[in-house]
């Protein structure tokens, strides 16, 4: 049973950094590739981007010339940790951020081709 666990998230202030963690347990998380989401209020739950198991990543058409430059995701297998690095945050950051695992070895932006997904964490962006 894959289970992940997502932490770090809070209320930062326009400009500021956040760094979200995402905990996997139940299978080595070295061989999967891992998917950040956001949903918003109102709005859809959107992909964010993915880092495969190679480590290469994939940012998103929705969201791709709003993050590009300001996140990334890092891996930590021996931990079986994955990490959202959110820099110069904006109000329009704000979401609920989920962690998934995909079915298989490619990214995707489509939450049906997730197979676990974390509890969710609240970001906040405000002044």
């Amino acid at each position: 049973q894959v289970q992940l666990v997502e932490s770090g998230g809070g209320l930062v202030r326009p400009g500021e950094s956040l760094r979200l963690s995402c905990s996997a347990s139940g299978f080595g998380s070295d061989y999967y590739t891992f998917v950040w989401f956001r949903q918003a209020p109102g709005k859809e739950r959107e992909a964010v981007l993915c880092i495969n198991k190679s480590g290469g990543m994939t940012w998103y058409a929705d969201s791709d010339d709003s993050v590009k430059g300001r996140f990334s995701i890092l891996r930590y297998d021996a931990k079986n940790t994955v990490y959202l690095q959110m820099n110069m945050m904006k109000p329009e950051d704000t979401a609920v951020y989920y962690c998934a695992v995909a079915k298989s070895y490619y990214c995707s932006e489509h939450p049906s081709d997730m197979r676990s997904w974390g509890q969710g964490t609240q970001v906040t962006v405000s002044s």
